[in-house]
């Protein structure tokens, strides 16, 4: 990365507490707590809301929509198609987590018709999932192993230009693309991994930053999401003793993001 956008990684973040965006969230019941918290430590708003009558009201509301389909059923695949196109129309961006897409064929054909049937801004996903929504016959088990780094860049490049979205695939190293941009990120520590819903909070810091962006901006607001993310990770990973520390040192961390985070901290590499 270059110097001035480490610089902006940090107004990113200042920009997202001075505006306090309505983030609203159709995600799944292991996580709700976890990225609502994620959400608030950022200085962000979240909203937990999947009925389905009052989800053209919220969206009047809303800077950003993120739609993870991690617990799916009929009633909430509907709420996330009905709730994607009202956003698409208004403008609102759209962050899709396609949470264990690979897996079944259920969840990989839901992530491709949200993806078909709305205006999908950000798709946030490990490889494995990323590789499943492009096609590119990708598995959650052992996702690391299907494929060399470069050649998944490649897929997630060529899907970005393709779709006109900005993939945001996040593992031991981060890449953000827009399918002309794109940058790596290796912030982060693996006591993230050992947590359940670090993942989905990528997703929601994504989307709150995204959420206050202009629209040319976005790109480069997802890299300072998921740098600040991953910065906050290894202040955490610091501070605890294992999993069960790791949390709220984790969310004191980004909490404390605009005193705590120097933009020398964030590891990002511009990818030619």
């Amino acid at each position: 990365m270059t110097e001035s956008t480490q610089f902006h990684a940090l107004d990113d973040d200042a920009r997202v507490r001075d505006k306090a965006p309505l983030i609203h969230q159709i995600t799944n019941f292991v996580v709700m707590n976890f990225t609502a918290n994620v959400t608030l430590a950022l200085g962000a708003q979240p909203v937990m809301s999947h009925a389905v009558q009052e989800l053209e009201e919220m969206q009047g509301f809303a800077s950003a929509l993120v739609v993870n389909i991690g617990t799916l059923d009929d009633v909430w695949i509907e709420s996330m198609l009905r709730a994607a196109r009202v956003a698409s129309d208004k403008g609102v961006p759209v962050i899709l987590d396609p949470v264990g897409a690979g897996a079944t064929r259920l969840r990989t054909d839901v992530a491709r018709r949200i993806l078909d049937e709305t205006k999908v801004a950000v798709v946030r996903g490990n490889a494995g999932e990323i590789l499943a929504v492009a096609g590119d016959g990708g598995q959650v088990r052992g996702v690391d192993s299907l494929a060399e780094a470069q050649e998944v860049v490649g897929v997630a490049r060529r899907f970005a230009e393709e779709r006109g979205v900005i993939v945001a695939m996040t593992g031991a190293v981060d890449v953000v693309t827009d399918g002309v941009r794109t940058y790596c990120i290796e912030n982060g520590h693996p006591l993230m991994g050992r947590v359940t819903g670090t993942g989905c909070g990528s997703t929601v810091a994504v989307a709150s930053y995204v959420g206050v962006a202009d629209v040319e901006h976005r790109c480069e607001a997802a890299v300072s999401a998921l740098a600040v993310y991953g910065r906050a990770g290894e202040i955490a990973a610091e501070a605890s003793r294992g999993p069960g520390t790791f949390v709220p040192a984790f969310l004191d961390a980004l909490y404390q993001a605009p005193t705590v985070m120097k933009g020398q901290d964030f590891r990002v590499f511009r990818k030619e």
